[in-house]
């Protein structure tokens, strides 16, 4: 069965969303998640903007602004629903983790 669109998200699409929990613009979210990734995740320009395409499509995000070719973007109530669900789902990943790793160890 093919997985639904955003029921679960990469990481980019979490860190382009968790950006969003602000207003800012592309080139913003472009220096703004390697800054919160301390580099471990990048976001090229290709893959950016035909995300906030998506998210937009979904009504997950909206445009606030748009100044020439430089368009700012805030996520809607929706968006921060799959963002605060996408959180939810990887603090119980953790916890498995956690849980069953314990259960290994203890005698």
């Amino acid at each position: 069965m093919p997985r639904l669109k955003f029921q679960t998200l990469t990481e980019q699409m979490y860190y382009i969303l968790l950006c969003l929990s602000r207003e800012c613009c592309g080139i913003d979210i472009m220096d703004q998640v390697p800054a919160m990734t301390g580099g471990r995740v990048r976001v090229g320009s290709g893959t950016l903007y035909n995300l906030l395409e998506q998210f937009l499509q979904a009504e997950m995000i909206r445009e606030t602004r748009a100044e020439g070719r430089r368009r700012s973007y805030i996520l809607t109530p929706k968006g921060r629903r799959v963002l605060e669900g996408e959180y939810h789902r990887l603090c119980t990943q953790a916890e498995d983790y956690r849980r069953i790793l314990e259960e290994e160890v203890s005698p």
